[in-house]
């Protein structure tokens, strides 16, 4: 590939360079595989079955999911359809709306959410060696917890051990990551049968499980209060794919057609979602009459199996764990990395910087609780990725009407410059949709800090991402307005 005369070599490299028409060879079976796989994970599953812990019916909780789903498809099939058209990653997708240098902001707030993801699964997978190894041994092993972490030492060389076996995709590139995820669909289908299962086996059926009422009717526990949980936990959906909704064109990218993006994007996300939230609430609901309360972490249940299904079930959802993570989490923000600075940081480098963050970040601690989970993590970062999805959305469509000059994006003093390499038009608009959600964001992180906040910024950050968007986008579309795109010329030629 050669540079361009005249683009900056700190901006122009390997890793975010445009992928020549060549080049993209994804189909849209590819596009499902890879969404099938993503969405068949312990997060998703864990998700989902945290609905039956919060009061609601199997039904009530399968809806919240698929139009949660349906809902967040939208912005992933507009910001999507840059990648294809241009073949570029959001890393540099977000210079159009932000600046040369500038796009550097989003590409650290997604980063870091990834980081904290990442970290997460991985501390899942390193529960599953940690239970697999308990179980074959015949005895729970690690000992006591260690001064200032909360976890034993044993937890601790599983999460360590789990860590260094996805070094190996990070080492050879985003081609091992798509064949991992092609090659383990099957597996995670399995894994889901097997559950149902066991379910199915354990309680006799599946009819008393479904017949499970909500806690919200009329005499229950929770009478009157559906909408003060679905509002919340419809926000917490979205945010679950809020950072896959921004850095879509990192995948897209490799698409060959639009409808190939569309149609598997389509296909693979909102139904195996919505099928996924099935299998997690029946096999939750399993759990309170079989335990007498709601298990909702899969390794906690498949721990409870007998015989050689606690084996088989363990190792199938170690390797999705190991998948998902790898494509979900690392792809997204080793490009973020490497658009900070492309000309020391490349896409490995970046995956290695992600996965170092992702030590530091302690996941276990955001997992003590599904109050952790949904509020304080999920809802708290859809309010930082809300606003940036607007901006991109509106600066696409209707500031630029999908015309980019790609050229211009590599440059250091082109159109996209602004001044000194930022649009503060977008800097603005995204404080703008970020703000109204803080105080509710201290109150639910820090209630002792902040026990004063209103009800008000309580109800706002119940919508977290949805006033991020709708704010962000309302006033970067008024601030630019007037403004004329460039109009786009020749694309560089490149040659491999």
């Amino acid at each position: 590939m050669t540079e361009p005369q005249a683009v900056s070599k700190e901006l122009w490299n390997h890793d975010l360079a445009p992928t020549s028409p060549a080049q993209r060879t994804w189909r849209w079976y590819h596009f499902a595989a890879l969404w099938v796989g993503m969405v068949i994970s312990i997060p998703a599953y864990m998700l989902a079955a945290s609905l039956i812990e919060s009061g609601m019916s199997a039904w009530q909780a399968v809806l919240t999911v698929f139009l949660a789903n349906v809902i967040v498809l939208l912005p992933m099939l507009l910001i999507g359809h840059a990648g294809t058209k241009y073949g570029i990653p959001y890393a540099v997708l977000a210079r159009a709306s932000f600046g040369t240098r500038g796009a550097r902001l989003p590409a650290l707030m997604r980063a870091i959410v990834a980081c904290g993801w990442y970290g997460i699964q991985t501390w899942f997978g390193g529960s599953m060696i940690y239970t697999l190894l308990g179980v074959l041994l015949g005895a729970p092993i690690g000992g006591d917890n260690l001064p200032g972490l909360g976890i034993n030492g044993g937890q601790l060389a599983c999460f360590l051990g789990f860590w260094a076996i996805q070094m190996y995709f990070i080492v050879h590139g985003m081609e091992s990551i798509r064949k991992l995820e092609t090659y383990t669909a099957p597996l995670k289908i399995a894994i889901c049968f097997l559950l149902l299962w066991w379910v199915y086996d354990k309680v006799g059926g599946f009819g008393p499980l479904l017949d499970q009422p909500s806690q919200f009717v009329q005499g229950g526990p929770k009478a009157g209060l559906f909408w003060q949980v679905f509002w919340p936990s419809l926000t917490a959906m979205i945010g679950y794919w809020a950072t896959l909704a921004l850095n879509i064109p990192d995948f897209t990218r490799f698409a060959k057609s639009q409808k190939d993006q569309v149609v598997g994007q389509t296909l693979g996300l909102p139904l195996p979602m919505a099928l996924l939230a099935a299998l997690a609430v029946t096999v939750t609901s399993a759990t309170i009459v079989l335990y007498g309360k709601a298990l909702w972490d899969p390794v906690d249940v498949a721990s409870r199996m007998t015989g050689i299904a606690v084996l088989v079930a363990l190792l199938i959802l170690l390797i999705d764990t190991a998948s998902v993570n790898l494509a979900a989490n690392l792809v997204g923000p080793a490009y973020d990395f490497s658009a900070l600075s492309p000309k020391r940081i490349t896409y490995r480098t970046g995956g290695y910087i992600t996965a170092g963050i992702a030590l530091a970040m302690m996941p276990w601690k955001i997992l003590e609780s599904t109050q952790n989970y949904i509020f304080i993590w999920l809802t708290g970062y859809s309010a930082l990725l809300g606003p940036i999805a607007g901006i991109m959305i509106i600066d696409y469509y209707f500031i630029r009407k999908t015309r980019l000059d790609v050229d211009q994006l590599y440059r250091d003093n082109g159109a996209y410059t602004y001044k000194g390499g930022w649009n503060l038009a977008a800097v603005v608009a995204f404080a703008a949709g970020v703000l109204p959600n803080l105080p509710g964001f201290l109150n639910a992180a820090l209630p002792a800090s902040f026990p004063n906040v209103g009800e008000a910024f309580k109800t706002i950050y119940t919508y977290a991402w949805f006033v991020g968007v709708v704010i962000a986008a309302i006033v970067y579309g008024l601030m630019m307005k007037g403004r004329t795109a460039p109009a786009p010329r020749a694309a560089p030629t490149y040659t491999n």
